[in-house]
């Protein structure tokens, strides 16, 4: 029987990579795509080598909103099924949100907003018709509170993401189909270097950070368990349980509090 085959966005670093590791791990071919061909083209070298696995890479842009499609046709028409969708790219805005450019906005919504909801509307239809699927949808710990001052819409687009995930399980979950979302916390990742917050974060204790790898291996095993949540690390799951016990007004303040412990203030507001 031939492979299981997961696509996986923005898989060129980070969370991306690492679920491409492990779903190589597992046995999945895999379809790999991000902007950064050299990157995929390594990532591809080194997993075909090691696990004796097919590697598809489609450089792409998920800030272009024909991306989804496009990604969707070249798939097709290479007669490749799709059986897992990791959608992972992603990254922040950092600033305040009256100061932010609208079209970084813009495009940070296509990214973490329409494109994974789009991907989704082209490749779960398959899934259910096949009576099996997974889904992984990387939101972020930040989608389980109620705000982040300084990250702009990155609480607003990862809440929809949980939010998103959940209705997908409830209407395909009995398909075979299983959606999980995964809300890391600090993770060992480009992503505070791309955002240019590298400083700011580190001042965070090594204690509450993750490594990128055992946040992948944590969300594969809980998509197949069926899970439609993923929190993994202590500290993510701590935060995570904050809404069911303080009101939202004190946890507005306490993360504004802690925002500002690590961020510098915008003088203009």
């Amino acid at each position: 029987m031939p492979n299981k085959t997961a696509l996986i966005t923005g898989a060129s670093a980070g969370i991306g990579k690492s679920f491409a590791n492990k779903f190589a791990q597992e046995g999945w071919d895999l379809v790999v795509t991000a902007r950064r061909k050299t990157q995929l083209e390594e990532l591809a070298k080194t997993l075909t080598e090691q696990y004796k696995i097919n590697v598809t890479i489609i450089v792409a842009d998920l800030a272009d909103p024909d991306t989804p499609i496009a990604i969707h046709k070249e798939i097709t028409d290479k007669g490749i099924q799709i059986d897992a969708l990791v959608n992972n790219a992603g990254y922040g805005v950092p600033g305040y949100y009256v100061n932010t450019d609208w079209q970084q906005q813009k495009d940070f919504l296509q990214v973490l907003v329409t494109a994974v909801s789009h991907l989704c509307h082209l490749f779960l239809p398959g899934m259910v018709e096949r009576k099996y699927g997974r889904i992984i949808n990387v939101s972020s710990v930040n989608g389980l509170l109620p705000c982040s001052p300084g990250q702009s819409l990155y609480a607003s687009a990862k809440t929809f993401v949980v939010s998103l995930s959940h209705t997908l399980q409830a209407e395909a979950g009995h398909a075979g189909v299983n959606v999980s979302a995964l809300c890391p916390g600090l993770t060992y990742t480009e992503f505070h270097d791309v955002t240019g917050t590298r400083d700011m974060v580190s001042k965070v204790p090594k204690s509450q950070w993750m490594e990128a790898q055992a946040v992948a291996e944590g969300a594969y095993d809980a998509v197949m368990r069926g899970d439609l949540l993923c929190t993994p690390g202590r500290s993510a799951s701590l935060a995570a349980l904050l809404p069911r016990f303080l009101p939202r007004k004190a946890i507005v303040s306490l993360m504004k509090k802690q925002s500002l412990k690590i961020r510098k203030v915008d003088s203009s507001i």
